[in-house]
């Protein structure tokens, strides 16, 4: 195994040496296919609290809801396809007291085209999304209800299982030593501090001697 103090830099990263690359392998991955962004903007969210204090909103990674997938043919159009789906974006409430409530954001419906092409009957391509939440502006809180407006990113993919020819450095080195947390101790920044002065200085240390 390589060991790790020839290949991490001072900042625990990897150096990269193009010249050592020692072979070629054949791996199998997800390959993207084809990758679309699009964007949407909810003004006002609604959900209710209850009695509960608002803290805070968390957002969970989006998905497609898998019964609402289609994907069609497009004539004249080959190796592209119309492709209808609906995307759930799940989130949670986070009261001051710790509770939290599990709500979705407004379903997305999508109707796009998609590069998807022709392959036998045992490959299979699949449509994927990831999502970037993010509150936008401050929340209101009213009757036991919060209010808020939230901008999503969505990354639209299409994925295929293949394998890849890589060249590669061989294995993955040891990794470097972890660092143990040490909680900071108040008293040793004040055990370097200077000794104050106990009493008012006289006129003389101030104005100096007449």
């Amino acid at each position: 195994m390589t060991t790790a103090q020839n290949v991490y830099d001072s900042g625990g990263k990897i150096e990269f040496d193009l010249n050592k690359i020692r072979e070629v392998d054949c791996l199998i991955v997800d390959k993207v296919y084809a990758q679309y962004q699009c964007r949407e903007c909810f003004t006002s969210v609604e959900a209710e609290i209850e009695n509960g204090t608002f803290r805070s909103i968390k957002f969970e990674p989006g998905y497609i809801l898998p019964e609402t997938l289609r994907l069609d043919n497009i004539p004249n159009k080959p190796n592209f396809k119309r492709a209808r789906f609906t995307i759930r974006i799940p989130y949670t409430i986070i009261l001051k007291d710790g509770t939290t409530l599990e709500r979705n954001l407004p379903d997305i419906d999508k109707d796009i085209i998609l590069f998807m092409p022709e392959a036998r009957d045992e490959f299979q391509l699949n449509v994927i999304v990831e999502t970037s939440s993010k509150v936008l502006g401050q929340p209101e809180v009213i009757d036991n209800r919060v209010i808020f407006a939230v901008g999503i990113f969505i990354i639209i993919k299409v994925v295929g299982r293949v394998q890849l020819l890589i060249p590669t450095f061989g294995f993955c080195p040891e990794p470097p030593p972890c660092q143990d947390f040490i909680q900071e101790d108040i008293c040793d920044e004040f055990d370097n501090e200077p000794f104050p002065l106990f009493f008012p200085l006289q006129y003389g240390d101030i104005y100096g001697e007449d």
